[in-house]
């Protein structure tokens, strides 16, 4: 592998795959509220990882979710988002846009470098959507920069098929 200044490259088998459990943490929501994903068990989470609030495509994504949410909740699917953002900034930019989901302050990286969402071009922390199911397993990932609407349409697609369709692969 070769090594490019201001270039992180996460190695395949350091990230989260299709068909692991989802590595679980604690971080704190947009209200200060701590959340823990596997307080989620029993219900599918569609976690998104987004690089920075209030830019014009993290605001275009979380203005999908918020639209697509209706159709979330008739899945039994819970919407959780997270960047390096602060609380405040969380805040701030869930009631700018009326965001009906949790959104996680992810200071300094840890989570992200827990599922191993890589860099765009080593400068943007990348985009990527994992669903997990009920009992914790990944069975869907979608990594895209550019195509921010399709995060949406890719989890809406993942948990009407789960259980009922192969697992799809992951989208690079």
């Amino acid at each position: 592998m070769s090594w490019h200044p201001g270039v992180v490259s996460i190695p395949m088998k350091e990230r989260v795959r299709v068909g692991a459990m989802a590595p679980d943490f604690t971080l704190s929501s947009q209200s200060g509220e701590t959340v823990r994903l596997k307080d989620f068990l029993g219900k599918p989470v569609v976690l998104f990882f987004y690089p920075k609030d209030d830019t014009l495509g993290c605001t275009k994504e979380v203005c999908a979710f918020r639209d697509g949410f209706e159709e979330f909740v008739d899945l039994d699917a819970e919407i959780i988002g997270i960047s390096s953002d602060s609380v405040e900034s969380h805040r701030a930019f869930a009631q700018k846009h009326d965001l009906p989901f949790a959104l996680l302050s992810d200071e300094g990286g840890k989570v992200r470098k827990l599922y191993g969402v890589p860099n765009t071009f080593g400068l943007f922390p990348g985009r990527v959507t994992y669903v997990v199911d009920e009992e914790g397993v990944v069975r869907h990932i979608f990594s895209s920069q550019l195509g921010v609407e399709r995060h949406v349409q890719e989890a809406i697609e993942a948990l009407r098929g789960h259980g009922r369709a192969p697992e799809r692969p992951e989208d690079e």
